[in-house]
């Protein structure tokens, strides 16, 4: 529920409240499942028109940030709750280039009534922008800074003090029947008395046939994210992806952008203007044998001393939407994960199968 007040166009004024239930999950609802009412954005914005194509917007107080593919900082859709900032935000609009800079707390969830407050324990700013690329028609390109600062973080290595620089830039764009989206990150810093070196490039590619019957485009995701070769000497290497989005490589969200290759292809028809559909497979491999896997909150779920195997399993996935109407839309999912070699050598890692089937309304 929400209410958006504007004064001209040089004020406003968002409010959103939000609650989230779960029910029947063994062992309750993990932190990302349960809210019972709580104010998930407040903020207002003044904006300051500099010339007919320029202006600055300052944006003060609880919001919800996400840039590029939301590889790196996202709303986190996928979980029950919806992830938001607390802190400031500069929003540079020029007519081919947007500059946004912030300074923000992550808002840690409680599960009772408006409770949840900024976390005490992490920092988070940047600055992002976005501009097209001249000499490539249809191209555009992201340069970015990203900063976190963690009083205690966990990977294979242990738990201490992060903090984490990320240096990224992203290429994107479609040229007729080809899209595609090209994302480059190296970060460095400190972890506790070790420095920080890890990095992490991100792919897709895809391919429309527009003429053909049920418009199939074939798409091929490649992704690598650097693990810790060496636990025990004093850097750390495993690639920490930030705030990702939940569904980062299916809904079912078993794996996180951490230690991590795999290699994604998909296929998706339009089977009517109303029904499409999704398929793909994704395999996943240790990128180093020193480190384990981690998931999406970017917590080990895995050690990686317990095997030498480098193939942790793939997953086939099945998605159909239909789009009942201009407000509701109806998807269903069907996933089944395959344990690979790395997994098999894990005590109680067995296949999974996910089955969700949801309805959207928007208004």
């Amino acid at each position: 529920l929400s209410g958006d007040l504007h004064y001209q166009d040089t004020f406003r004024l968002f409010a959103q409240f939000m609650s989230e239930l779960e029910d029947g999950r063994v062992n309750g609802p993990r932190p990302t499942d349960e809210d019972l009412a709580d104010l998930h954005q407040a903020f207002f914005d003044v904006k300051m028109n500099l010339r007919a194509q320029d202006s600055v917007t300052a944006r003060v107080g609880r919001q919800e940030m996400y840039f590029g593919s939301q590889r790196l900082v996202s709303v986190r859709e996928s979980p029950n709750i919806r992830l938001s900032f607390d802190g400031v935000r500069l929003i540079y609009k020029h007519d081919w280039l947007q500059l946004d800079a912030f300074a923000t707390k992550p808002v840690a969830v409680n599960q009772h009534y408006f409770d949840n407050e900024p976390n005490p324990d992490t920092n988070f700013w940047g600055v992002y922008g976005v501009a097209p690329v001249g000499f490539l028609p249809g191209s555009n390109v992201d340069l970015y800074y990203l900063g976190v600062e963690t009083d205690q973080k966990a990977f294979q290595q242990g738990k201490n003090r992060e903090l984490r620089h990320s240096i990224g830039s992203r290429i994107w764009g479609q040229k007729k029947a080809w899209d595609y989206n090209f994302e480059f990150v190296y970060q460095f810093g400190s972890f506790g008395k070790a420095d920080i070196s890890a990095w992490t490039a991100a792919s897709e590619v895809g391919y429309t046939f527009f003429k053909a019957p049920l418009r199939p485009r074939l798409s091929m995701k490649a992704d690598v994210a650097s693990g810790d070769s060496n636990p025990k000497d004093a850097t750390l290497g495993t690639f920490n992806p930030l705030f990702p989005k939940g569904a980062y490589f299916s809904e079912t969200g078993l794996l996180g952008p951490a230690n991590i290759i795999d290699i994604h292809p998909g296929i998706e028809l339009e089977i009517t203007k109303e029904i499409s559909f999704v398929g793909d497979w994704d395999f996943f491999w240790r990128e180093s044998l020193g480190d384990g896997i981690y998931n999406n909150a970017v917590a080990l779920a895995r050690a990686g001393n317990a095997s030498e195997a480098r193939y942790i399993g793939s997953q086939a996935q099945a998605m159909i939407q239909w789009k009942i109407s201009l407000h509701f839309t109806a998807t269903a999912t069907y996933a089944h994960f395959f344990a690979g070699d790395f997994l098999k050598d894990s005590p109680g890692s067995d296949d999974v199968d996910y089955i969700s089937v949801w309805l959207t309304f928007r208004f």
